[in-house]
């Protein structure tokens, strides 16, 4: 498969953008986003259901798993920074 470059978002449109989902922050050219859970058993369901939307949209985070908090961050670093991709990823990521 041949990856279609996405554009960079600027500031603004990543500011835009981060006021339609809950709990995500910028850290430089990244988003981030812990997300707690009931036990280590749920975090796992959730990093699963996680890997299967990241799989879908090949794109995949990064994730640091501490017991029953999982911190996922994402970036398109082929383009090295914020692109929509990584918001539309996001956005299913809250939705589950």
């Amino acid at each position: 498969m041949t990856e279609v470059a996405m554009a960079l978002l600027n500031n603004e449109q990543i500011t835009e953008a981060l006021k339609t989902l809950d709990g995500w922050k910028q850290n430089d050219r990244e988003i981030v986003k812990e997300f707690e859970l009931k036990d280590f058993v749920r975090s796992m369901g959730f990093v699963s259901s996680v890997a299967l939307l990241a799989e879908k949209a090949d794109h995949h985070p990064d994730i640091d798993i501490r017991w029953n908090k999982v911190t996922l961050v994402l970036s398109t670093h082929s383009e090295g920074g914020l692109t929509e991709k990584d918001f539309s990823l996001a956005r299913q990521i809250n939705a589950i």
